[in-house]
């Protein structure tokens, strides 16, 4: 059985220990706040760790893209939410397949939306719904209160629709400074969904699901007061965001990306066969540099080409060699196993598997 550092470079590993230990404990924090989680797949994209939070007690999925959902219904995993508008004859013809097929949940959040989605249900088989809110991102979803329940009235005149509840993307709360400000926004969050769904019970219409939270919220649960389901995904992986958050430590981290240093130009720099292709571009919250070397915390990845990482550091108290292999933990790792395609899942430095990400690319 080979080490993780005998994989050619660069490569991407999955610690599993950290990782079973991840999705056990979100599945427990779930459990006792009540709340059913529906964990999204997109850091992950594969059905090795789907099987995994279903087997730890997640109730479903949440995907992105109807491409993802195809991916992961193909392999009997049928309780799915596609957190996404999905506009257009190609696409509504594909949700109609997958209807027919699998318990398949989606968003709407405007009237032309909802008109496209009604030709998919029938009404001995209605399509599940829920209203997207904008919760602050403005990122889509309709405006809370009067404008929810004027969609909210609209959708519930085509019989093909089901409106389960209330759906919402608190993405700001990855803009937290600390534990109060975390707690602050999970419960603006809550409180968003809750007024909303108040106003259409006075209104005659039933609302049984309240579905948000997200990974920074599992650390402050019980402020998401009122929502039924939550849906982190970074939790299983974290990252240098989670890092700077306050939310993970490095042994939290389970994704990491093994380079090996290519060349020393000068005293002080380095070079790595990691770039943007292994690595990815995205920023962290509150960080300048591109991952976090793992017992290297002196040395800073300060820029990447598509296959270069160029590393700094002080030359007078430390050394690097060519042939030296780096860990790093990625500033986002949900986009890295997207790029990568596989993951070797290691237990103990050892590598025990190799694990196929069969929804990558699958973002159509």
């Amino acid at each position: 059985m080979a080490t993780k550092f005998e994989l050619p470079s660069p490569a991407v590993v999955v610690d599993l220990d950290i990782a079973e230990r991840n999705i056990a404990r979100v599945a427990d924090l779930a459990r006792q706040n009540g709340k059913k989680l529906r964990p999204h797949i997109k850091p992950h994209k594969s059905t090795y760790f789907a099987r995994q939070q279903l087997a730890a007690g997640a109730q479903g999925i949440t995907v992105a893209k109807i491409s993802e959902a195809e991916v992961m219904a193909a392999h009997g995993i049928t309780d799915i939410l596609i957190a996404y508008s999905l506009v257009g004859d190609e696409k509504l013809a594909r949700l109609k397949r997958l209807h027919e097929r699998a318990q398949i949940v989606t968003t709407v959040d405007g009237l032309e939306v909802a008109r496209g989605l009604a030709t998919v249900g029938s009404t001995e088989r209605p399509l599940p719904v829920l209203i997207e809110i904008d919760s602050g991102t403005h990122r889509g979803g309709c405006q809370p209160g009067q404008a929810a329940l004027a969609l909210a009235q609209q959708v519930r005149t085509f019989p093909s629709l089901h409106l389960q509840g209330l759906f919402t993307y608190g993405g700001n709360i990855y803009g937290s400074r600390n534990r109060a400000e975390l707690a602050a926004h999970a419960a603006a969050e809550a409180g968003v969904l809750r007024a909303t769904a108040a106003l259409l019970e006075q209104n005659g219409i039933p609302v049984s699901v309240l579905s948000g939270g997200s990974t920074p919220a599992t650390v402050v649960l019980d402020k998401l007061e009122g929502v039924t389901e939550i849906r982190p995904g970074n939790y299983v992986f974290f990252d240098v965001s989670g890092l700077n958050l306050g939310i993970a430590t490095v042994n939290d981290c389970a994704l990491r990306v093994l380079a090996t240093v290519v060349s020393v130009p000068l005293p002080g720099y380095a070079t790595i066969d990691a770039g943007s292709k292994a690595l990815t571009s995205d920023p962290a919250e509150r960080s300048q540099e591109y991952g976090y070397l793992v017992d290297l915390p002196d040395v800073h990845l300060v820029k990447l080409n598509e296959e270069h990482g160029y590393l700094r550091y002080d030359p007078a108290q430390r050394e690097l060699h060519v042939g030296d292999r780096i860990e790093i933990i990625p500033n986002h790792a949900c986009v890295v196993p997207n790029l990568s395609g596989v993951l070797y899942g290691v237990r103990g430095g050892k590598v025990e598997r190799e694990i196929a990400v069969e929804a990558r690319g699958k973002n159509y």
